[in-house]
């Protein structure tokens, strides 16, 4: 079994918001590998960030306000719009009652990955940032 005692990166480039990794040093048990290169498809570091509780509070909100759900409804940010009851129409109704509410557009591609209310929030945080 090998064990990894420390490692060191180099960073190539940083450019829309991603580090790009060069190579990077990796001694295991004595033995070092001074330049492992990282194959292109696994070179970036990604970091998110959730969204803010008042964004997530808000889509909460409108996601029952849409989907006529009870007051006493449950429903957070680990919230699956199925789960919740809402088909494709609801979704789409769900996405519109967004666009209205924090003053975004959200391109179709961009609704399709939208499985979660966190999700939802992300997206329009994300949208949001751009905006300004």
């Amino acid at each position: 079994m090998a064990s990894i005692t420390a490692s060191s990166f180099a960073i190539s480039s940083f450019k829309n918001n991603q580090i790009c990794l060069k190579s990077s040093s990796l001694p295991i048990k004595g033995i070092s590998f001074p330049s492992l290169r990282m194959k292109p498809a696994t070179r970036r570091l990604s970091i998110n960030c959730a969204a803010k509780p008042e964004t997530v509070d808000k889509v909460c909100e409108i996601v029952k306000k849409q989907l006529a759900l009870p007051g006493d409804s449950v429903v957070c940010g680990e919230s699956k719009f199925a789960a919740l009851g809402a088909d494709s129409l609801d979704t789409v109704e769900i996405v519109m009652g967004l666009e209205e509410a924090f003053g975004i557009t959200v391109e179709e591609e961009n609704a399709q990955t939208i499985a979660t209310v966190q999700d939802a929030a992300d997206l329009i945080e994300d949208l949001v940032a751009k905006k300004c």
